[in-house]
This record gives structure tokens, sequence and C-alpha cells, in this order.
């Protein structure tokens, strides 16, 4: 007789060997009926939900948007330490929805992780609230209510692309057009955001009285893995050539775990196994904050009507997203499926990552354009020398070298300069050059110093009936946010105070002072008051182009007040930001194809008891693809267009990798996922103890 066997029906449950019993569902109790909306069939609960959803999301997309250019130009870290950062933390918030999803299963339930964990702190607090919101709002749909409930999920994704488009574009806003302390008011961007969080907490705690909170059902995720890991560890203790073999190395699991819960991990096995090359695609689509970020810096945002920041090109992907869903949906599937073509999910996801693939190749193209349009730097050894003439005649500069050789000879007319910068090589890394400069009857040396990797600009200046110049070095200026820098050069003999704005002023010395460069909002400086010690007067500053640097020369040739003398230090970059537009494009439209039709292909594949582990399996993919991009910005070493193609190349190869995975893949239905009842357990191997099984009820 069977020691396990109870005195009671055949048809008993079945007993592990184990004390780690599965655990039993519990019974549920007839509930009330929930308050629904406008007297249709959806739950009043829900709209609580999509209201924090968007305000969450809000949260989350604002702070992320403005947060690789905090990183660059208020904490001046490098361009690779902030794309580093940036993925850092997006691989964290990718991480730690694992452990949000084994602590709502577990322990706390989906309501009080989201109210407790997930609003308290964001970057935890992601990970407690993308494995639990979705499903947490499914849950207040009765049974019957199967077609809303399908309905709610649209409208669910509706809220999270919405939250995006809308804070994605009002956050660089706050950044970059209110001024704090005369700089980029970082504090007002990141704490809209935080507001918002705040507000998400009160909307969800107002609903917590009409909520269906279903009771924690046990860890899936640990049932898994450990079924898992008694399966290898039983086949190594079990590895003699007399032991029979089984059809699958799961079915080693048998003795200790229900054979439906085997047949649930097998096909979630089969799913996870595609999931390999897939934090490739995520390596590429979450690079729009950072790299790509970084390339609209150095792009002119000025579009006519509208000055564009950097950080509002990420806007795009949620606005596409909601334009390209069902233009997909209805149209292009819609004409692939009558011209007689099979597009399976799989095929779909492959397209996916191939107009990914070629978005990067498009921004590379972009990247080479801008480096080509971009004013060259000096290198080692080397500096670039712009002349200025300030007198009122035509001067003759002569630069000569440490041997009397000239190096350059030019005129240049009143108050003009030197069409192009000269390149000049030096011996050393510090070098003296002599300029002889010829004004009417006036001949003046002087003796300059320059150093390697700098532009200097040579100002000649008329006194009276003398005639000096001075060096002034070009100092290194990055201007962002279609902003513009701008700098002062004093031939008063009184200090100028100058107003730029209601935050922003300088003081500029007496007798050819020289300013500090100054970021300013770029457009029309038509009257710009200044103030010296016994006077008021104001400066014509003309139009400031996005991105460009400019130096001013206040002077005073006339009995009238001074007037300021333009030049362009730094060119503005000429090339359009709308020219990132058609990689924006690609890669939302590979996010569409890939994606949605990969959480659709993964749930319709999955087990209804491994739904949140692919969820969870999922996310992690995208955790993985942001660890690729932090490992290749910190080691790569590449100039950035090179980058763009590596990803591009890797991209490609790992399409193909999916593609012949995806051909032998053969797709699960639905009543393969379950085990006739009444099918016996045929074996026990090893030095198991034999079970009897009659008939297995789970």
């Amino acid at each position: 007789m069977n020691p396990f066997q109870k005195n009671e029906s055949k048809e008993t449950l079945f007993a592990p060997v184990s004390t780690e019993e599965v655990p039993p569902r519990l019974l549920s109790l007839p509930e009330k009926p929930t308050p629904k909306i406008c007297g249709s069939n959806y739950p009043l609960s829900i709209a609580f939900i999509v209201v924090n959803e968007f305000c969450e999301r809000f949260s989350y997309y604002g702070m992320k948007a403005v947060l690789t250019l905090y990183f660059l130009y208020f904490l001046h870290w490098s361009e690779d330490t902030s794309t580093s950062i940036y993925h850092a933390f997006s691989s964290l918030c990718y991480f730690t929805p694992i452990l949000g999803a084994a602590i709502a299963d577990s322990w706390l339930g989906k309501f009080k992780v989201l109210s407790l964990v997930g609003l308290s702190l964001i970057a935890l607090g992601t990970g407690g609230i993308k494995p639990c919101v979705a499903a947490f709002g499914g849950d207040q749909f009765e049974e019957k209510h199967a077609e809303e409930r399908t309905r709610y999920f649209s409208v669910f994704y509706l809220s999270i692309n919405a939250g995006s488009l809308i804070s994605t574009f009002i956050t660089p806003m706050l950044r970059g057009d209110v001024q704090c302390f005369g700089e980029d008011c970082y504090a007002l961007a990141f704490g809209v955001p935080g507001l918002l969080m705040v507000i998400a907490l009160v909307v969800f705690s107002m609903g917590s009285k009409i909520y269906r909170k279903p009771p924690p059902e046990g860890n899936i995720v640990t049932q898994v893995a450990r079924c898992i890991w008694f399966a290898i560890s039983n086949r190594f203790n079990n590895r003699s050539g007399d032991i029979p073999k089984r059809q699958h190395w799961l079915d080693w699991a048998a003795e200790k775990y229900p054979k439906q819960l085997i047949m649930d991990v097998k096909a979630l096995t089969r799913v996870l196994f595609l999931y390999i090359p897939l934090p490739m695609f995520w390596a590429l689509l979450d690079q729009q904050g950072s790299r790509w970020t970084l390339q609209a810096t150095r792009m002119n945002g000025n579009l006519g009507f509208f000055v564009l920041q950097p950080d509002q090109m990420q806007v795009l992907n949620p606005l596409l997203v909601l334009i390209f869903i069902p233009l997909f949906d209805l149209v292009i599937y819609r004409l692939v499926s009558k011209c007689g073509i099979n597009f399976s999910s799989l095929r779909k996801m492959a397209v996916g990552m191939i107009l990914a693939s070629l978005a990067f190749a498009v921004a590379a193209a972009v990247e080479i354009k801008i480096d080509r349009m971009t004013p060259p730097q000096p290198g080692p050894q080397k500096i670039f020398l712009q002349a200025l003439n300030l007198a009122d005649g035509e001067v003759k500069v002569t630069v000569l070298g440490d041997e009397n050789n000239t190096l350059l000879e030019e005129s240049i007319k009143s108050f003009q300069k030197m069409p192009h910068y000269a390149q000049f090589h030096l011996k050393t890394k510090s070098q003296d050059f002599h300029f002889y400069v010829k004004y009417h009857n006036l001949s003046v040396y002087t003796k300059h110093s320059m150093e390697e990797k700098n532009r200097y600009s040579l100002i000649i200046l008329e006194d009276g009936k003398n005639i000096s110049s001075m060096m002034v070095k070009v100092e290194e200026n990055k201007t962002t946010n279609g902003m513009t820098a701008v700098r002062f050069v004093n031939t008063l003999r009184r200090e100028v105070n100058i107003s730029l704005g209601t935050d922003i002023s300088l003081t500029v010395g007496e007798d050819y002072g020289v300013s500090a460069y100054t970021t300013v909002q770029s457009g029309e400086y038509p009257v710009v008051h200044c103030r010296t010690e016994d006077k008021n007067f104001s400066l014509n500053m003309g139009l400031l182009d996005p991105g460009a640097a400019y130096l001013f020369v206040i002077i005073n040739r006339t009995s009238q007040d001074p007037q300021a003398w333009k030049m362009e230090d730094m060119p503005t970059t000429k090339l359009s930001i709308a020219w990132q537009l058609p990689q924006y494009a690609l890669v939302t439209a590979g996010e569409v194809m890939f994606s949605v039709t990969g959480l659709e292909f993964s749930y319709s594949q999955a087990p209804t008891s491994m739904k949140s582990v692919l969820q969870a399996a999922w996310l992690l993919t995208v955790a993985v693809g942001n660890i690729i991009v932090l490992v290749v910005a910190q080691f790569s070493g590449l100039v950035q267009w090179a980058e763009f193609i590596l990803f591009s190349c890797l991209l490609l190869v790992v399409c193909l990798i999916f593609s012949i995975m995806g051909y032998y893949y053969v797709p699960i239905k639905p009543e393969d996922l379950q085990e006739p009842a009444d099918k016996q357990i045929p074996y026990a191997q090893g030095n198991m103890i034999n079970l009897e099984t009659k008939k297995t009820k789970l």
C-alpha cells in the first residue's frame, strides 16, 4: 500500500514529496457590486487608476527628459559619463519591477505596493508600479465585462503616452525658458514632476474604499525558479546511464511539482528563449533620451515659428506612437493581409528591428553632416587667430614667427574683421608671436604668447593718434536649448553694467575690460539697458541666433551714446533640428511593430499562471539593453557617428539570429497549454520516492 494514499476518494490532490507545497487557492467570497461610471459597465475605480498612471508617467518621463542635459550642463559631466549614468538609471528602473512583482504577489498585494512603495520613491517606486498598476486595473472588472476590460487597457496605454507626451514637451520648457539664479531652472523642471507624484498619490488613495483588492496568491516567480532549479539538480543527481531518459529536461521536476506547473514552465522557457536577442533593440530605442538628445544640442532648433529645445525632440516618440498604432492596425496590417502575406507576430518584430537599425544609420548620416558643418577645432600644437580692426582707417597686420619669417599678412578695413580664422602651427605647446601693425604713418610692434588648442582674437585699437592691440582668448563655449552666448569688450573709460534680462546682468571693467561668456535666450535684442557711473544708455544687439557665440565691443565714436560693434565668435549650427525627424519616425515605427506586437505575442504564448513572470522577463530585457549602452559609452572610444553605425550593425546581426530562431518556433495554441486531467505521471526515477497518482486535481 502506498503510504501517501489517504482513505478518501481516488480523485485526490497531488501530494509532493517535499513539505514545500504549492499553496491552495483561497475560496473567494461573494463581493458587493462595484460602483460604475455613468451607468456603464466600467468600474468607477479605474478612473482613479488611469489618472494615477497619467500623473506617474508625467513625473517619470518629465524627469527623464531633462536628465541628460542636467548631468552635462549643471553637474558638468562628460557626454559619455552623462550617457552612462542615464542608462544606468534606466536599467535600474527596469530591474526593480522584478522585486516589485515578487512583493506584490507574495506579501503586500498590488494595492499596497502601489500606494506605499511605488508612490513614495521614484527610484524603487517604478519597480513597484510597473508590474502592478495595469494588472490592478484589470482586477477591477468582473469576468462578464471582458470586452470593457480590453478597452480599458487601450485607455490605460493612452494615459501612459499622454503623460509622456505632455511632460516631455513641458518639462524642457520649464528648464530652458525659466531662469533660476541666472541659470536653467532644473529645480522647477524636477519639482513639477515631483508635484505630479504627490497628486498621483492623493488621487490613487481617494479610490481606496472602492477598489477590488484580490489577496496575494503566492510568488509564481519563486515557484518557477525553484521548479527549474529542482529539475536541473535532480537531473544531475540521476545522471547514471541506467536511469531512463525523459522527454524534456523539465520533466525531472515531476517528483516534486505538479504536472500542470511543469507544462506551464515548459511553455514559459520556450518564449524566454526567444527573449535572448531582444535587449539589443532596447539598447537602440532608449538612446533617444541620451545620444540623440546630445546630437540635438549641436543642431539649430529655430524652426522660424518656434525654437525647439534639444530635449523636446523626445516628444516625437509618444506623439508618433499615438499616430502609428491605429495607422498600423487599421491600414498597414490590413493591406498586408489582403496581399496574401502571412505577417506573423515574429515577422513584425523582425521588421521592427530592421526599422530601428535604419534609424541609427540615418542618425549616423546626420552626425556626419553636423561634423562637416561644425567649425573645426584647433588640435595639438595648433591655434586659430582672427584680427578685428576697431580703428577709424584701414590697418595692415603682419604676423612674424620666432625667426622673423612672415606667417600672415592681411589688410583689414575699419571696423571689419578677417574673413576667417588663420591657422598657425606651434613648435611647442606655447609660443610667442610678433605682430607688426601699420596704420597710416604709425607702425607698432607687439608680442603675444599663445597656447595650443585655442582660438584668439587680435583686437586693434585707436586711442587718439596712437594705436595698440590686445589679444583675447576665445573661451570654449557650449550653448544649449536654443540659447546664445555673448561677451563684451568695454573701450570706455568707465565701468559698464549691462542688463540682459530680469535675472541676468554683468559688469565689464573700464579701458578694454573683457567679460566672460554669458548665456542668454536667442532672439531680438533691440534695447539692452546699460549704466556707467555718470549716465544711462542702451545698446542695440540685434538678432542673436541660437547656438552661436558673439563678441560685442562697446565704443563711443560720436558725441552721442555709446554703441555696440558686433562680431560672431562662433557661428551658429546651420543644420536644422528637423533633420532628426526621419530617425525618430523610423525608430517609433520599429517600436510599434516590435514592442506592442512582442507583448501581444508573449501574452498569447504564455500560460495564464506565467503572465506576470513573462512581464518581469520582458522588463528585464529593457534593463539589459540599457546596460549594453552603458558599456559601449564607457569603453568603445568611437566617434559618435561610428558608434551609431556600430549599434545599427549589431541590431542587424541580432535580427538575423532572431529570424532564424523564429523560423523554427512552433506557436502554441491555447488548448495545448492544458494537460488532460487523467494523464498519469509515467515514471519515478533515481532515489526519489515512487508516487501513485490516481487523478490529479490542480
